[in-house]
C-alpha cells in the first residue's frame, strides 16, 4: 500500500547554505499525489514544487528543485531521504523560506518525528520502478551506476585526502527499515578549508559543529567526533536515497556511487528516465512491497541518538 504521514509535522530550523530560519510543514496526501514542496512566503507565482529529477537545477552543493515561475527549494536531500526511508510516497510540504532546515545534518530528527506522529497506509498498491538494464554516468573519476535488482541496493565508496575520512565503502539493502537502523543518524561532512571558502562566497551561514562534522587533515572538530567510524560514507549513501527518491517511486534497482554527488547521481536518473527501455512502473505484489524501503519499520529502528 502506499503510505503518508498520519498527520501534520512541524519542524523548525535555520537553512545550512543561507542561514534563515524556517518553519516545515509535513502534511498527509491522498494517494497518487507523489511529494510536493509549497513555499507559504511566495504570492503571485506557483508555489508549488514537485519533488521530481526533472526539477532539479542545481546540485553543486546540496540538491535544490525550481518550478517554472523560478520558485525553488534548496537542500532537501536529507528530508527526501528519510520520506523514502519511512516508505512515504504521497505528502505535501509547506516551508516559508527557500532552503529546508538543516537541524543536526543528518535524516534522524525528521525520521524520529514521522515516527511519532504516524504512518498512515492508503488504499492504493504501492509501485516501484524495475530497473531492466544497466545506466551508468560518470565525472571525471566519479561513476554512479544503476543495475537491474529486485530490492534496493546501495553500494558507495569514497576516498578522502584527510585522514579523518580516508577511504570508506559500505554496502547496504535498503528493504525492512536498514535506512532507519543503519544510515538515518548519519551527519553531513566536510573539510574546514570547504567550510571557509564557502562562506567567503556566501554560503553555508548556518552550518555549525552541532549540524556537521568538520575536519581537518587528521582532527575532527566537531565535538563528540563521528556517531560511526564510517559516518562519511553511510551519509553519502543517505544522501543518494534522497537523490534517488527524486525518480518519483522506489527502485529496483542496485546503485552504485564511486566519489558520486547530488549532481551525479541526478545525471544518472536523467540517463535513466532518457531510455524507456532501461525501466519499468510496476504494481508490486504484497512480496515486493515487503521489501521496499520503510516496510516492516518499528520504533525499535531508530538510533539512540533519535
Amino acid at each position: 500500500m502506499q503510505k503518508t504521514v498520519r498527520a501534520p509535522i512541524r519542524v523548525k530550523g535555520v537553512g545550512l547554505h543561507s542561514g534563515v530560519p524556517v518553519q516545515m510543514v509535513i502534511n498527509p496526501a491522498s494517494a497518487e499525489t507523489g511529494i510536493w514542496f509549497r513555499r507559504t512566503d511566495v504570492t503571485g507565482v506557483d508555489a508549488m514544487i514537485a519533488a521530481r529529477w526533472n526539477m532539479v537545477t542545481d546540485s553543486s552543493l546540496c540538491t535544490r528543485i525550481e518550478n517554472a515561475d523560478g520558485v525553488s527549494v534548496s537542500t532537501i536531500e536529507h528530508l527526501m531521504a528519510a520520506l523514502a526511508g519511512c516508505g512515504i510516497q504521497n505528502a505535501l510540504i509547506d516551508l516559508d523560506g527557500p532552503e529546508a532546515p538543516i537541524l543536526d545534518g543528518s535524516a534522524v530528527p525528521f525520521v524520529a518525528a514521522i515516527m511519532e506522529r504516524g504512518i498512515k497506509a492508503l488504499a492504493a498498491p504501492s509501485r516501484a520502478i524495475r530497473v531492466l538494464r544497466p545506466v551508468e554516468v560518470r565525472q571525471g573519476d566519479a561513476v554512479a551506476r544503476l543495475d537491474p535488482a529486485d530490492e534496493l541496493e546501495i553500494a558507495f565508496h569514497i576516498d578522502f585526502a584527510d585522514p579523518a575520512i580516508g577511504r570508506q565503502e559500505k554496502t547496504l539493502n535498503l528493504a525492512n527499515g536498514s535506512f532507519v537502523r543503519e544510515l538515518c543518524d548519519s551527519r553531513t561532512f566536510c573539510r574546514q578549508a570547504d567550510v571557509d571558502a564557502m562562506r567567503a562566497r556566501g554560503l553555508a551561514l548556518g552550518g555549525t559543529y552541532d549540524n556537521a562534522v568538520v575536519v581537518d587533515g587528521d582532527r575532527v572538530l566537531s565535538p563528540g567526533g563521528f556517531r560511526h567510524a564510517d559516518e562519511a560514507v553511510r551519509h553519502k549513501m543517505l544522501d543518494a536515497l534522497g537523490d534517488l527518491a527524486l525518480a518519483g517511486a522506489p527502485l529496483l534497482a542496485r546503485y552504485s556511487g564511486h566519489r558520486a554527488g547530488h549532481a551525479l547521481t541526478n545525471k544518472l536518473l536523467r540517463a535513466l528516465f532518457a531510455d524507456p527501455l532501461a525501466m519499468r512502473l510496476e504494481t508490486c505484489d504484497s512480496a515486493a512491497a515487503a521489501r521496499l524501503p520503510g516496510a516492516g519499520l518499528h520504533r525499535g529502528d531508530l538510533p539512540a541518538v533519535a
